[in-house]
C-alpha cells in the first residue's frame, strides 16, 4: 500500500508529465507554423512519450491501492525565438523533470518504499535519455547556426523520429 504522501507526490508528477506533453504539443504547433515539420514531428513524438510516462505513474498509483487525482493543466508557452530556443527550453524543462524524479526517489527512500523506489529507477534511466536528446540536437543547431540548408537537414533528421512505447 502506498502512503498518502507518496501517492500525492506521484499524482503531482502525473500532472507534470501531462503538462510536459501539452508543452511539447505547443512546441510542435509552433514548429509547424514556421515550416519545420520535422521539428513538429519530433515534438509530437515527445508528446506521446510524456503521455506514456503519465500513464505509467497513473497505473502505478492504482496498482498500489492509491487514488489518482488529476488537476488542471497550466497553459504552456506558445511563442518561441526559433529552433534553438525550442530545444534549449526542452533541455531546461527536462532538467526540471529530472530534479522532480530525484525528489520522488528521495521520498521513496525516506519512506522505505522499495517498490516505489524500484519503479522510479525506470524514470531515472529515462531522464538520462530525455536530457541527452535535446542536448545532441542543440549541438547540431550550434553547428549549422542560421544556415537555412543546415536547419533543413536537421529538420529532415527529426522527421524520421517515431514513437516507441516504453517497455513495462
Amino acid at each position: 500500500m502506498i502512503s498518502k504522501k507518496m501517492a500525492g507526490s506521484i499524482n503531482e508528477q502525473t500532472n507534470k508529465e501531462i503538462y510536459s506533453g501539452y508543452l511539447y504539443l505547443s512546441m510542435a504547433a509552433y514548429s509547424a507554423s514556421i515550416g519545420l515539420n520535422g521539428f513538429a514531428n519530433w515534438f509530437k513524438v515527445q508528446l506521446q512519450e510524456e503521455m506514456a510516462h503519465a500513464q505509467k505513474f497513473y497505473d502505478y498509483i492504482i496498482q498500489q491501492g492509491g487514488r489518482v487525482v488529476l488537476k488542471a493543466i497550466d497553459e504552456p508557452p506558445k511563442d518561441f525565438a526559433g529552433a534553438r530556443d525550442l530545444f534549449q527550453k526542452t533541455l531546461d524543462h527536462e532538467k526540471m523533470v529530472t530534479k522532480r524524479i530525484d525528489n520522488l526517489v528521495t521520498l521513496a527512500k525516506k519512506e522505505n518504499n522499495h517498490a516505489t523506489e524500484n519503479m522510479l529507477q525506470w524514470f531515472v534511466t529515462e531522464q538520462v535519455e530525455e536530457e541527452a536528446s535535446p542536448t545532441e540536437i542543440l549541438q547540431k543547431l550550434d553547428i549549422v547556426g542560421e544556415d537555412g540548408n543546415g536547419l533543413l537537414t536537421v529538420d529532415s533528421q527529426l522527421a524520421a523520429r517515431v514513437f516507441v512505447p516504453p517497455q513495462k
